[in-house]
């Protein structure tokens, strides 16, 4: 089989991965891989690549010892069968590997066996430990003396009436366990205030709770009788114009590689990669019981290894192609997660159309898009991630956030939580992710300028107040490249080529349509802000860096601060007719409401990058009328004319 260097690893590789690092000494009995993915080679590396190349495919693992708490970052050649770099993690000042699996687990062994916890349990009347629910929750860094350089959990508590009760409706609060996960012990208790476990039920599985299921929804059936119009060859995806590499990533998931269009005989790059690199989850309340809660989702908990098996039906309709996904367990071994990625069309409404009054031609085309999705499940929340591509060269991401809010015992007219049921709080929160672009528009070099609607003030060039005009800013320097967004004046970003041109002489370019909703609202000297520096700014440009792969730094759990977007950028690099990366931060702060309990409807949040003089002219002018929608060319005589 011939190897692309981004090809993804198989489980023969994540085994030959685990048995190299092994032969080297790497490997204890008590050694766990925190995270083993691809390496991948730069881009130069990847764009000189032709069929037939030898590959040196190498690997990255973060190791944790979970006898002693040392942890390491290693780099091997799978290809020359060499270590090629070791570098011992300082948690003090590097951050700690990512959460692993068992050590969720083994947290509720540790905080049952501890007498404090039990004697805080059994202050709120509960003696039945099995059914309490500790919930393990990234410990972030607040300067907290008994954490430093320590590998530390904080554990939140949650009751089950029973063991298929949800247990999310009966928060615990007013106790949270720091659990160290080396030493095996809770090495803080916080007892504050007891407080009324609220006691309804909400379980969205049953129907003695939901009522009997709606009899009045009657079938939509999708259906491609002549099959899909994409192929999938190697992992590469070819639909109308498009193309495409599917990776995935155990920390980003999904990950879109080489996304171009065809024109004619040749491919013309627009994003070389594109991921969500991290995203940040801050929450609202100050209380010494939760002041603490930003989880880095991806960073801490790792998206891709989070990742859902998805069912035909439910979370794809129609014509699906499904891609596994294979990714390390904490033991080295290959884990393969089945229907992990789901590819498939979907009709988007109109994609033009015109009546006309004088020739009396009346003209409609459908829009469709090409849809690359997957879910991930962290906790109580769940997050589907989707790319969709359009017909006339519109690349999209939205991102849909449902499953449980994280509940508390709602205090009376909390100013931090909102009640979504009897007694039950629902804390105020932030979802911001954060979209890696690696953007190629036409070419390696590219620029990008910021554009503003400027209305102008009646005078002599516009003496009746009508005019108003663009106002573009060139972005210099990764200083000049920090910016947020502002819906009320239009502000959206243009990359541009630096070599192509279109007909019209202008360079051919694409633009950032951002949603604008506000960044991190934490305190900007707040740990938060400082360890979520990436989350302050919707936008970042910085110039590429094979080693600047994640917002907010490469070990973010219990990291002091400081990492990632605002390090990358303080060499304040040239960015103009330069290779460059964007880094967009979006997403929603979230004040819960009734209806978001007990499950919550879909939220969205995303962005928008469409061709701008990309094209020469609109590229679907050659899309055919659909058969099956009955529409179509009309003829004259049913047109009124006005005039």
């Amino acid at each position: 089989m011939r190897t692309h260097p981004l090809q993804r690893l198989s489980a023969d590789e994540i085994r030959a991965a685990r048995a190299l690092l092994d032969d080297n000494g790497l490997v204890t009995p008590s050694t766990k891989f925190a995270l083993l993915g691809l390496e991948e080679p730069d881009k130069l590396t990847v764009l000189g690549h032709r069929d037939g190349d030898p590959v040196d495919r190498r690997v990255r693992a973060v190791l944790l010892d979970l006898a002693t708490g040392a942890a390491r970052t290693v780099i091997a050649s799978l290809s020359r069968g060499a270590v090629d770099s070791v570098e011992t993690v300082d948690p003090v000042t590097d951050g700690q590997p990512p959460i692993l699996l068992e050590e969720v687990l083994t947290v509720d062994e540790i905080v049952k066996a501890d007498a404090g916890w039990r004697a805080a349990m059994e202050r709120r009347g509960i003696t039945d430990l099995d059914l309490v629910r500790p919930c393990p929750l990234a410990a972030g860094n607040f300067g907290i003396p008994s954490e430093r350089g320590r590998r530390v959990l904080h554990v939140l508590s949650f009751l089950q009436h029973r063991p298929e009760d949800h247990a999310w409706a009966h928060p615990i609060d007013g106790v949270v366990a720091y659990v160290d996960l080396i030493e095996k012990r809770v090495i803080e208790l916080i007892d504050d205030a007891v407080l009324p476990i609220p006691e309804e039920e909400a379980n969205h599985d049953d129907p003695a709770y939901t009522g009997p299921p709606r009899t009045t929804l009657k079938p939509i059936e999708i259906t491609q009788p002549e099959g899909p119009s994409f192929t999938v060859e190697d992992d590469v995806v070819t639909w109308e114009n498009w193309t495409f590499r599917v990776g995935f990533d155990p920390r980003e998931g999904l990950v879109l590689h080489q996304l171009g269009w065809r024109d004619g005989d040749r491919v013309r790059p627009i994003v070389y990669r594109a991921s969500v690199a991290e995203m940040v989850v801050p929450y609202a309340d100050p209380s010494p019981v939760r002041f603490w809660i930003s989880y880095f989702d991806a960073g801490e908990y790792l998206l891709g290894q989070q990742v859902n098996s998805l069912e035909l039906g439910c979370d794809c309709l129609g014509e699906i192609h499904y891609f596994d996904a294979v990714l390390a367990d904490g033991d080295g071994a290959p884990r393969e997660v089945r229907n992990a990625v789901c590819l498939h069309e979907e009709d988007y409404g109109v994609l033009w159309k015109h009546t006309d009054i004088f020739t009396e031609s009346s003209e409609t085309r459908r829009q469709r898009r090409l849809v690359i999705s997957f879910f991930v499940t962290v906790g109580n929340y769940d997050y589907g991630f989707y790319w969709y591509l359009y017909l006339d060269g519109t690349i999209q991401l939205e991102v849909k956030a449902t499953g449980v809010v994280a509940t508390s015992s709602y205090k009376t007219d909390s100013a931090y939580a909102a009640e979504v049921a009897p007694g039950l709080g629902a804390p105020y929160h932030q979802h911001l992710y954060c979209a890696r672009l690696d953007m190629m528009v036409d070419g390696l070099d590219n620029a990008v300028d910021e554009l503003e609607v400027q209305p102008l003030p009646i005078g002599p060039a516009n003496p009746n107040g009508n005019a108003f005009t663009r106002r573009s800013t060139r972005l210099r320097t990764e200083a000049q490249g920090a910016r947020t967004a502002d819906p009320l004046a239009g502000r959206t970003w243009q990359i541009s080529s630096s070599d192509s041109t279109n007909r019209l002489g202008r360079p051919v370019a694409y633009e950032l349509r951002p949603e604008g909703k506000p960044m991190l609202l934490a305190d900007p000297a707040s740990a938060t802000a400082n360890r979520a520096g990436f989350a302050t700014r919707s936008l970042w440009v910085t110039r590429y860096d094979p080693a600047e792969r994640y917002p907010a730094g490469d070990l973010i759990n219990q990291h002091p601060g400081g990492a990632g977007l605002p390090r990358y950028v303080a060499a304040d690099r040239a960015i103009e007719d330069q290779d460059i990366v964007l880094w967009h931060t979006f997403g929603a702060a979230h004040f819960p409401r009734p209806e978001d309990w007990p499950v919550m409807p879909v939220d969205y949040s995303g962005f928008t990058l469409r061709p701008v003089g990309f094209f020469d002219r609109n590229p679907t002018l050659d899309v055919p009328v659909t058969p099956s929608n009955h529409c179509g060319h009309h003829g004259g005589g049913e047109h009124h004319h006005h005039g």
